[in-house]
């Protein structure tokens, strides 16, 4: 049990690290770019080059995760983003860095990146038991929001140190992380029984013929688990509004404070930690129950976010934001809680890819659509319109669920019958 708890904690570390990395790297990139050319065409493309990969790999890759040894799949992904990066620190360093090469190594870099995410999920499910998983989870949750609010800003202050040195410290980054990871290359995993230990050995066999079949897989898995049907739909309604609102925040910041800009920013990473630290507290864990009636509670949280943000102030910006990754931080445990207890173990990843997807896809169509409404609309009208759609989409959910309660109810008192019949 010990050796288990030390090897959870140098996976934390390693994902942690990685986070971090990520973050940085996210920022530099851009940077690198914009150093070399003003345009915003190139910049569009840089940026794109590294979210794409979110919608490209998120299913094969939870394929991969389920048929291989997560451990390997992320030393692998680690390596791969340091070589990656590295290459960019070598062309600095003779003067020979091209946006070709940028927009190649952040396509490559996001890639293992969704790699890199869904074998960490399977990972930690061999290193947490179903008893322990929502002290665990909010753990690790609470140390890669924290990892993810300091490496925006650690990303920026490293390119002020030069460019070179930003491109080493990130490589260095994921190769800790990656030696993190080899503390854990001989940890024992859960115990399996015989026929399912040759079922994954089966199922590790490469077959590109069943490739779709294995991801329609994760699909069904999914959608056979009601709780994480809904919290899918829940999590990419909340992620579209609030990062729509951030759009539209970003379009209307010209003449603020850069400082002030920040601040709105990391407000939901700092929100992310208390959420995450909460949901240790036992007089909070009905607030990541797995049940419908939480995803309710936490889609009525949000609407109260959105609600302050129609003020369109930046303190107001700044206090939805925190609002939303408080609650996003407390439904993360709930979901990812269930998903180790309940979820077949060998579909793990495939359904975390599923689940991701869907979330990445909400993030990507918010950039585009905040900033549509902010072209057509005034501020304050665009966040109304976001503000009343998610309240509408809210209410809907409440009423739909308290119906099935009642018919629930309904069917219930049939099935008993009547006194004397």
């Amino acid at each position: 049990m010990r050796l288990r708890r030390v090897q959870f904690r140098l996976a934390a570390c390693s994902i942690a690290a990685s986070t971090l990395g990520a973050r940085a790297i996210g920022i530099t990139y851009p940077l690198l770019a914009l150093s070399i050319t003003k345009s915003p065409v190139i910049l569009g493309l840089v940026t794109f080059a590294l979210t794409v990969p979110g919608l490209l790999f998120y299913l094969p890759a939870g394929v991969l995760a389920d048929r291989a040894d997560p451990r390997v799949i992320m030393q692998f992904t680690e390596f791969g983003r340091a070589m990656a990066i590295g290459s960019l620190g070598v062309a600095i360093a003779i003067e020979q860095v091209t946006i070709a090469h940028i927009i190649v190594v952040a396509f490559i870099e996001g890639a293992l990146c969704v790699t890199y995410s869904l074998a960490e999920t399977t990972l930690l499910s061999t290193l947490i038991s179903r008893e322990n998983a929502p002290a665990r989870l909010s753990a690790s949750e609470i140390c890669v929001h924290i990892a993810a609010m300091a490496g925006r800003p650690l990303g920026g202050m490293l390119f002020d140190l030069g460019r070179l040195p930003a491109f080493i410290l990130n490589t260095g980054v994921f190769l800790l992380s990656a030696r993190f990871l080899s503390g854990t290359a001989k940890a024992p995993r859960n115990k399996r029984p015989a026929k399912l230990k040759q079922t994954e050995r089966r199922a590790s066999k490469p077959s590109m013929g069943s490739l779709l079949a294995e991801m329609a897989s994760g699909f069904r898995e999914l959608f056979g688990h009601p709780f994480l049907r809904q919290a899918m739909l829940v999590t990419a309604a909340g992620n579209l509004a609030i990062n729509a609102i951030i759009m539209i925040f970003m379009v209307n910041s010209a003449g603020l404070s850069p400082i002030l800009v920040g601040c709105v920013l990391a407000a939901g990473g700092i929100g992310g930690v208390i959420g995450s630290t909460l949901s240790r507290l036992p007089s909070l864990r009905g607030l990541i129950k797995p049940a419908a009636s939480t995803l309710n509670i936490h889609m009525w949280i949000w609407v109260l976010a959105l609600l302050i943000a129609t003020r369109g102030e930046p303190l107001s910006y700044a206090v939805a934001t925190l609002i939303t990754g408080c609650a996003g931080g407390l439904l993360n445990v709930s979901i990812r809680t269930y998903e180790i207890r309940h979820v077949d173990r060998r579909k793990l990843a495939r359904v975390g890819g599923v689940f991701r997807l869907m979330s990445h896809s909400a993030v990507c169509l918010a950039a585009p659509l905040g900033g549509l409404l902010a072209s057509w609309l005034t501020a304050q009208e665009a966040i109304e319109v976001v503000f009343t759609l998610f309240a509408t989409s809210t209410m809907a959910m409440s009423l739909g669920e308290a119906w099935r309660r009642l018919a629930e109810l309904e069917r219930q008192m049939n099935e008993t019958g009547r006194p004397g019949e």
